[in-house]
């Protein structure tokens, strides 16, 4: 009988299980989000720098309305990162609803999934009362990277909360292995959207030229 996973409950111990998903910590695996990264404009770090102090100036005033997160920093940094023009196509893949229980306070959210091409996927994980963790969409956007059919070999994604980013690298095979990113957090001294907007437009030249893919 064939095993349907719902992605919204999946576990990275059944993914493990069920495809043999290997973490690879190596760091030449995933070299991508650091190495041979495109330097920003002057003109792209003051937007950043606004995306960034809008950013936290709404999560002074809670709480946050829904879309916030798409609204007020992932739209700027696709739209910067050139994400809405050929040969990418922003399309909403899927919704699922989260909720956990903190201190008895049950607190719900939601993770939407963005499809940019048959490489990059995205993950916005939104909440009104407390910010997620990236983590806490690491598991769903694995099962898609993994399960998608159109997939490449190498694929990436990026997890988001508005307030921190990480990157996903996933390479498919008969053992698929995946490594992440260091966490960005707006909240940090220096302005980190700096880092995240040149690691998407560094994937963004691998993904839609094709550059360095794995057949």
């Amino acid at each position: 009988m064939v095993q349907i996973i719902q992605a919204e409950t999946v576990t990275l111990e059944e993914l493990i299980a069920l495809y043999g998903l290997q973490l690879v910590e190596d760091e030449q695996f995933f070299p991508e989000w650091q190495d041979n990264l495109p330097e920003l404009t002057d003109l792209e770090k003051q937007l950043l720098d606004q995306v960034k102090a809008g950013y936290i100036n709404l999560r002074n005033y809670p709480p946050l309305l829904e879309n916030t997160v798409n609204t007020i920093v992932l739209s700027p940094l696709l739209f910067i990162g050139k994400f809405y023009l050929p040969p990418f196509h922003v399309k909403l893949e899927k919704s699922v609803e989260i909720e956990t229980v903190d201190r008895e306070t049950i607190i719900r959210g939601r993770i939407d999934f963005l499809l940019l091409n048959r490489q990059f996927w995205v993950t916005i994980i939104e909440s009104k009362q407390v910010a997620y963790s990236v983590e806490a969409g690491l598991d769903q956007i694995l099962a898609y990277m993994l399960a998608y059919p159109q997939s490449q070999q190498q694929v990436f994604g990026m997890i988001t909360s508005g307030g921190s980013f990480m990157f996903i690298k996933l390479v498919k095979g008969n053992t698929p292995q995946y490594a992440t990113s260091d966490i960005f957090d707006i909240r940090n001294r220096e302005n980190e959207l700096y880092s995240v907007l040149s690691i998407l437009k560094r994937i963004s030249q691998l993904t839609g030229n094709g550059e360095n893919l794995i057949q």
